[in-house]
């Protein structure tokens, strides 16, 4: 948490969450394709698409739709050999996935929520080109459920199943690139009530939604895997909705940077008010610059650009303002001119600067007529692009003259936000017409043990200690464990392999994220048939993290561990006990930890330890 100098409570903090949620199913949500990602490199093919907003039912286009259609942009989709018509929005959908239905009605139980009598898919409209289609379907599936915090319970408004959207690649010249083996993964999303008053109550609530989503043991996991946007809102401020906040212990910063952010605009508006506040408008000023030092504003210019500048009346030194850490009102100005292509822009608050002089200050502020107390943000590009970006930047300055604007923006990883487009309504979505409607039955699925049961379980029942059992249950591996102990494997070395093992690994560089739970689960066979040592697990796992197309058989071979007979074992801690018969003869069976670990070494792991241990106090008792 940062330092501040105000109570987020005293300024009428309003908050929800949106939690996103893949599920773990075998098929994306309307088609058989599998649920499995893929590298950019094993793509067979690329598509091509451009997209635009269509109207709602209503004629209405929304605002978000509109401005992101303003940007001119070609998507690339990155194809692969599992990839499907309905994926390349070549064919209608599937019907929807029953797996994801049911694991989706898991959570609506645990969320304490009433599933609807009949589901009907939606199109909800996106052209930022993550979809082919220019469209997300997602369905209501649940409503008004409720969840418990410290600082009182937080309603659940609904919860939507939904197709994940593409994953973005790159940026390219003409436009981005994505790829679509993310494209179409069930993906569950859980929007709270605005009941949440303090950021550290919006933490706590998306911990105990994370925490119920787990239980289900049917939902992805790793970075991306689940994604919390937060609404926020001050008493005098308004909605913003913050996307992409991918770790949820800075859900609690998010939310207090955001509500400085909405009091420092605020503060802003007050000045502003105060000043007669205008924005003027835009002016070819690239006469200005004819001679300019300025390598971004010349780099432009050679290349047959234009500089275009604002006149800000009354704005001078609240283009400046920090509203965030490292971020200022120009900042705000500047995402706006970013979004219509532009690097950003330059202000007067920050001039003299970056080549520009004193006297080209001077001349700049005459060119727009500006007069002490006024303040010019200016922007150098291409001449379509410096037009519009400074016609976005100016936008951006009138509307902070009555506040706080209410938009979508992203999270970063400092803690901030930026803008990303205006907040989008209703006039986005419309119904789906090539799904027929889903009468989801709550009786055909068994509510889910929740990971704080588990960890009492496995303690009472599997003997484990609370350290571990945590871990075990709140793991990406939890349900491979339970599946495994249910075979027979002994509870406290599938719990060490899963987490105290892959962990020492990972440390050793070892890429352990390679390693299915179909290797490990031949791997624990081998050890409980008798032809692996435990003592082997750490070098069988490393050969097939570093080679997963093997066999755990073959792994076993690779890495020397074939096993060995009695006898065997008995002539390699005879030789043992041979090269330190003195010791032996000096100390007896007080000789025997440290001669263990020489004849475990000797060994090198191909037999069992309780093997090697009966045969070695055998051979100490004949020496002593």
């Amino acid at each position: 948490m940062t330092e501040q100098s105000f109570d987020p409570e005293d300024l009428g903090l309003v908050a929800g969450l949106e939690i996103h949620q893949q599920l773990d199913t075998a098929t994306k949500l309307f088609c058989d394709s599998p649920t499995r990602l893929r590298e950019p490199e094993e793509s067979t093919r690329t598509i091509t698409r451009y997209l635009h907003p269509t109207k709602s039912e209503l004629g209405e286009i929304d605002d978000a739709a509109l401005e992101e259609s303003q940007v001119d942009r070609t998507f690339e989709y990155l194809a692969y050999d599992s990839t499907c018509l309905v994926e390349e929005d070549d064919e209608p959908p599937h019907e929807m996935d029953g797996e994801a239905l049911d694991v989706a009605m898991q959570i609506a139980d645990l969320l304490d929520m009433a599933v609807v009598d009949q589901a009907h898919v939606m199109r909800k409209i996106v052209i930022d080109g993550s979809n082919t289609s220019g469209f997300q379907r997602s369905t209501l599936l649940a409503q008004e459920g409720e969840i418990e915090t410290s600082d009182g319970p937080v309603g659940i408004e609904d919860l939507m199943l939904e197709e994940e959207s593409a994953k973005r690649v790159a940026e390219t010249d003409e436009g981005v690139r994505y790829s679509l083996d993310r494209l179409g993964i069930p993906l569950v999303e859980i929007g709270t009530k605005p009941d949440i008053s303090t950021p550290a109550q919006a933490r706590e609530a998306a911990q105990r939604i994370g925490m119920l989503l787990r239980s289900t043991g049917k939902v992805k996991r790793g970075l991306g895997t689940i994604r919390q946007d937060v609404n926020v809102s001050i008493a005098e401020g308004a909605r913003v909705e913050i996307k992409g906040v991918q770790a949820l212990d800075q859900i609690d910063e998010i939310v207090e940077t955001e509500v400085r952010r909405q009091k420092e605009l605020v503060d802003i508006a007050a000045v502003l008010d105060d000043r007669d506040a205008a924005v003027g408008e835009p002016t070819d000023v690239t006469d200005v610059f004819a001679d300019t030092d300025s390598g971004v504003i010349a780099g432009a210019l050679n290349s047959g650009g234009e500089v275009h500048a604002v006149r800000l009346e009354g704005f001078d030194g609240v283009v400046g303002r920090e509203i965030a850490p490292d971020r200022r009102l120009g900042t705000e100005l500047s995402d706006h001119a970013k979004r219509h292509g532009a690097g950003g822009i330059f202000h007067t608050d920050e001039l003299p600067a970056y080549g520009v002089t004193a006297d080209e200050v001077a001349a700049l502020r005459a060119a727009v007529d500006a007069a002490d107390g006024d303040a010019v943000a200016l922007v150098a590009d291409d001449p379509e692009t410096a037009a519009s970006a400074i016609e976005a930047a100016a936008d951006r300055a009138a509307v902070a003259v009555d506040g706080v604007p209410e938009e979508t923006r992203g999270a970063n990883d400092d803690g901030t936000t930026r803008y990303l487009r205006p907040l989008p309504g209703a006039a986005r979505l419309y119904p789906e017409t090539d799904v027929p409607p889903v009468e989801p039955d709550p009786s055909d699925v068994e509510t889910p043990e929740l990971l704080t049961e588990k960890v009492d379980r496995y303690r009472s029942e599997h003997g484990l200690d609370a350290g571990l059992a945590e871990q075990v249950a709140y793991g990406r591996r939890m349900p491979l464990f339970e599946s495994v102990v249910a075979d027979g494997v002994a509870p406290t070395f599938a719990a060490t392999t899963l987490e105290s093992t892959l962990t020492e690994l990972r440390r050793d560089d070892v890429p352990v994220e390679r390693l299915t739970d179909d290797h490990l689960r031949e791997v624990f066979g081998l050890v409980e048939s008798g032809e692996l040592a435990k003592e082997g697990v750490n070098d069988v796992l490393t050969v097939l993290a570093e080679d997963p197309s093997l066999s755990a058989e073959a792994a076993v071979e690779e890495a020397g561990l074939s096993g060995v007979d009695e006898e065997e074992v008995r002539v390699a801690v005879a030789e043992v006990v041979e090269r330190n018969a003195d010791q032996v003869e000096a100390e007896g069976m007080g000789a025997f930890s440290g001669l263990m670990g020489e004849a475990m070494g000797a060994l090198r792991g191909k037999a069992d330890g309780e093997v090697v241990s009966d045969v070695l106090r055998e051979e100490i008792r004949k020496r002593a």
